[in-house]
């Protein structure tokens, strides 16, 4: 099962196969976070000068004692969370993101060693009995990424499916909870839970659990021009990295920029060789979870070129036989139609919509695979039986243009690309679209 389809809670029943491969990787997975996060501890506490980046503001969080309870929790789930799942890829899926978070954040702990310059009260009791086996091992470095916060993105995605009512709400709150304590026991500043979250939806990105990971089946394009776009979104990811590093030692603030570093980096795989599969887009139309933020940045600046390009255009112009071609569309633009056939890689359906909806991932900019084109053709044969259909993409302009070409093509309305072009432009829409792009389609018709 997958996430969005895994056992409730409540009818989850332990598998022995599932408790076996569970414990195998604890035992494994255990010893190694000790070893790993001791040593860059100590590699740390080797250096005379450990620098700290804190905001102004920091000094005025309070110190909690009790939030120890909600810190030290995480421990628990930790372990547990790998005998709650139905089947042995889910518990093998669940190590990989732990172990994911682990390595990146231990590298990043000893090539870039941070402090914690806050000093803790003196505690008693239960707290002050956990504070002190915290301090047994944990040394005030290992702070950026944060990663008790990597982990309780990856623990809290795990439960979140499996739970439901009162007790997934508390559940959140509990979570909530885990999440401030890292700033109210003081054993973190606060850059380090944004660095922590980035840290967690990667490791849920490169693991996801709707697909097979993005890039499994990376292979180095041949394409020029994704080669091209790739390099240009590769570049503009190594611009916001030079600007997080040349700029965080004057401000913190800086380290925000790792964000849409990040995000163009994984854009930029995409175009070199792992396709569309990079935004974790679903046949439905919707993005994973970790696909919606590890990206906004992206897809905002998406967002923001389909209003530029098209603001003076009409949402969609009618090309005939119950089709019509534009951008993907807002809510309030679909009550004339039955079906959505969407193109777009990168953006999500908007929220609210009930109609049928067809995603075809594709990457904007270059040709999409011929094959993608030929079954977003026949989704829109069969849909304009039913009734009028949509087919968009960002603009409106190529991908969606592209496979209306197709379908022109493939049944039978015109018999080359370039008439297929003509009968696009002439339905009040200029695209952007090479004739050799859908040409391939003149080659199959329909009967």
């Amino acid at each position: 099962m997958t996430e969005n389809t895994v056992a409730p809670i409540g009818q989850w029943r332990l598998n022995r196969a599932v408790a076996k491969r569970a414990l195998i990787w604890l035992i494994c997975l255990a010893p190694l976070f000790y070893a790993t996060y001791g040593t860059a501890n100590w590699l740390a506490s080797q250096r005379e000068n450990v620098p700290n980046i804190t905001f102004a503001w920091e000094q005025a969080i309070p110190f909690i004692a009790w939030t120890i309870f909600p810190y030290w929790s995480i421990n628990l789930f930790y372990g547990l969370s790998l005998f709650f799942n139905d089947t042995t890829a889910e518990v093998d899926r669940l190590a990989k993101r732990y172990l994911t978070a682990q390595i990146i954040a231990v590298t990043c702990f000893i090539a870039f060693p941070l402090t914690v310059i806050f000093h803790k009260p003196s505690t008693s009791g239960a707290s002050g009995f956990l504070f002190d086996m915290l301090g047994g091992f944990d040394k005030p470095f290992n702070q950026a990424p944060s990663l008790h916060i990597a982990l309780l993105v990856i623990i809290w995605t795990h439960w979140r499916v499996r739970l439901s009512g009162i007790v997934l709400w508390i559940w959140h709150l509990w979570c909530a909870l885990i999440g401030i304590s890292v700033l109210t026991t003081y054993q973190h500043h606060f850059i380090d839970i944004p660095t922590g979250l980035l840290l967690g939806l990667f490791a849920l990105w490169l693991f996801p659990a709707h697909m097979p990971s993005p890039v499994a089946a990376f292979r180095l394009t041949d394409d020029p021009k994704a080669r091209r776009i790739g390099t240009y979104y590769a570049m503009a990811s190594l611009i916001f990295l030079l600007a997080t590093i040349i700029g965080t030692p004057t401000s913190a603030a800086f380290l925000f920029f790792l964000w849409p570093a990040l995000a163009l980096l994984l854009v930029s795989i995409g175009y070199f060789g792992a396709g569309p599969a990079v935004f974790q887009k679903c046949t439905e139309g919707t993005l994973s979870l970790a696909s919606t933020w590890l990206l906004a940045p992206c897809r905002l600046g998406a967002i923001v070129n389909s209003r530029i390009w098209t603001r003076q255009l009409p949402p969609s112009v009618a090309i005939g036989k119950n089709v019509h071609l534009g951008r993907l569309p807002r809510v309030s633009e679909l009550s004339q139609f039955m079906t959505v056939i969407d193109l777009t890689a990168e953006l999500a359906k908007p929220s609210g919509v009930e109609i049928a909806w067809r995603s075809f991932p594709t990457l904007d900019l270059v040709s999409p695979q011929h094959d993608e084109l030929r079954k977003a053709a026949d989704a829109i044969e069969l849909a304009r039986r039913k009734g009028p259909v949509l087919v968009c993409c960002a603009l409106g302009f190529q991908r969606s243009a592209a496979v209306i070409a197709v379908w022109l093509l493939q049944y039978g309305h015109v018999k080359t690309a370039a008439e297929a072009i003509q009968v696009i432009e002439a339905g009040g829409r200029r695209v952007h679209l090479a004739e050799d792009m859908v040409s391939f389609a003149q080659e199959v018709k329909q009967p």
